[in-house]
């Protein structure tokens, strides 16, 4: 979650920052492209929201993808960057790899990049949005409903690229993936076990009041949505929320928040999905009942994208959130194991690792690799 987006739901509650999509391509120099000469960055000093890491057997590198940040990357505008290391305790400086276009419907964000593997070529997911393309709200009847929350362009879009150092270039520069009246974000790709591609994504609060994570089929190179959209979870299905609450108060509760999926295979045949939302435990003087950001998960005990799914208490909190599972490579005497990495912090944050078991019947978080992000 972008801080903007944190402070419209804390301090307005019923007011919402819209957005949409874009996508575009940023030129590659051979400099950028060559590997890097020094690694002078440790994660607790990288301001990164959204962190995904990307281990790549060929390069013996990691690649850690996020929004560009001009002050880093010395590169105006928005875009994805993307920072390198061998060890994940030395990372390079950052590169470019994608802005949008200008003549795209949207120029706007590029939050939450990630990047995958498909039938031979490298494929950018990020979210765009266009505050200039307002989406109509129906007038309310005599309750007051829908409730009347400002909506704008916002949804994950494609780019394509034969380099993880891009330049990336959009798959369809005119809309997003997700229909163009839903506000949507934080897209990701999986493969059901048929082989057909999905795009897993969260369904605003900002449109839904109770934000939802729903699933659209691709069509096989990618190049957009192969069917209807499927919905997964609501955020009020996550009980301990509910569980968690303060004592009852004249406070309003906020919507329920629905950030960040990512889909890892169990052990067994079990699906999870990581996801972030905010508690609901403080009575805060504002008015609202508020909390901090937090990551949390769900369970498909069929392995069908289609659930039922079981939702699971917080992994991370204190404001920890957008996570996801990658998978370390494999060094003398060390094999390749499962990471966590999430950002922390509200203003200003930066990501912290921690080691984790993919178990049968779900995650279990272990130690905190303060060695490798810096932390003390």
């Amino acid at each position: 979650m972008t801080v903007s987006r944190r402070n419209v739901l804390l301090g307005a509650g019923t007011s919402a920052l819209a957005a949409g999509l874009t996508v575009a391509t940023a030129t590659a120099s051979e400099a950028a492209i060559a590997p890097p000469t020094s690694y002078p960055h440790r994660l607790i000093g990288m301001p990164v929201r959204d962190p995904y890491v990307l281990a790549d057997k060929a390069s013996g590198h990691y690649y850690l993808y996020a929004a560009n940040n001009p002050t880093m990357s010395h590169v105006p505008g928005v875009g994805t960057m993307v920072y390198r290391s061998k060890d994940l305790e030395h990372w390079s400086d950052p590169v470019v790899v994608y802005q949008p276009s200008p003549e795209g419907w949207a120029r706007n964000g590029a939050w939450a990049p990630e990047v995958h593997r498909w039938k031979g070529h490298w494929y950018l997911f990020t979210t765009l949005h266009n505050p200039k393309t307002p989406i109509p709200v129906p007038k309310p009847n005599a309750n007051r409903l829908p409730v009347q929350v400002p909506q704008h362009a916002r949804g994950t879009i494609i780019a394509v690229s034969d380099s993880l150092l891009g330049p990336f270039s959009a798959v369809d520069p005119a809309r997003p993936v997700t229909p163009q009246n839903f506000m949507t974000l934080d897209g990701t790709l999986y493969k059901d076990g048929k082989g057909r591609p999905w795009m897993v994504y969260a369904h605003e609060w900002v449109q839904k009041i109770d934000g939802t994570m729903e699933a659209i089929p691709l069509k096989k190179d990618l190049s957009g949505a192969d069917g209807k959209p499927i919905h997964l979870f609501k955020g009020s299905d996550a009980t301990w929320i509910s569980q968690e609450m303060p004592s009852p108060s004249a406070n309003q509760i906020l919507p329920y928040v629905t950030d960040g999926p990512q889909m890892i295979q169990l052990p067994g045949g079990a699906l999870a999905m990581l996801w972030s939302t905010f508690e609901k435990t403080i009575n805060n003087s504002n008015g609202l009942v508020t909390g901090h950001y937090v990551v949390t998960y769900a369970v498909s005990p069929s392995g069908r994208l289609h659930g039922p799914w079981n939702q699971r208490r917080p992994l991370l909190r204190h404001d920890s959130g957008h996570a996801m599972v990658f998978h370390t490579l494999p060094t003398k005497g060390h094999r390749s194991r499962p990471m966590l990495v999430s950002h922390h912090g509200t203003r200003v944050t930066h990501p912290k690792l921690y080691e984790i078991e993919l178990r049968r019947d779900g995650l279990r978080l272990g130690k905190h690799r303060k060695d490798l992000d810096g932390s003390k």
